[in-house]
């Protein structure tokens, strides 16, 4: 090898070394990516709330999801709960939960009401556009986004 090639070769090396250091320090500072929890072996049933989403643009992509809670009290004391979302949304790319009417339960639309009731879905999951609450008494769907400022 003469003078000139280990030169070239130095040269190759650095730059490759500099580029693999380049690519993990934006690797290190780039966003996380969004990882979306939509259950894969939900069954969709063909109801009333699915003809509605599905005629306003939504695709459903899960039914019914329980998502357990448990709790603990004084390091000691177990307390166990759920949470059910009724079905999960997918509108130009967007994920979006979706939150049915009950008669028993009705929501109220103050915003104290509408933080009660549906802020700990939008906690759950962040990567969700938002919530949609859906209505069949009135064949309505409302669509509920957060803001939080911290």
């Amino acid at each position: 090898m003469e003078q000139g090639d280990v030169k070239v070769i130095l040269l190759i090396l650095i730059i490759f070394v500099g580029f693999l250091f380049w690519r993990f320090n934006k690797w290190l500072k780039g966003p996380m990516p969004k990882r979306v929890r939509v259950p894969s072996d939900a069954n969709v049933p063909q109801d009333d709330v699915v003809e509605l989403l599905e005629g306003a643009g939504f695709d459903v992509l899960a039914g019914k999801t329980k998502i357990p809670i448990t709790m603990t009290i004084n390091d000691r004391d177990v307390l166990e709960s759920r949470l059910f979302i009724d079905y999960f949304a997918e509108k130009d790319g967007q994920l979006l939960l979706v939150k049915v009417a009950r008669e028993r339960k009705p929501l109220e639309m103050t915003g104290s009401g509408v933080r009660e009731m549906l802020l700990p879905y939008s906690l759950m999951y962040p990567e969700a556009e938002g919530i949609l609450y859906v209505d069949m008494a009135v064949q309505k769907i409302k669509k509920i986004t957060f803001h939080i400022e911290v």
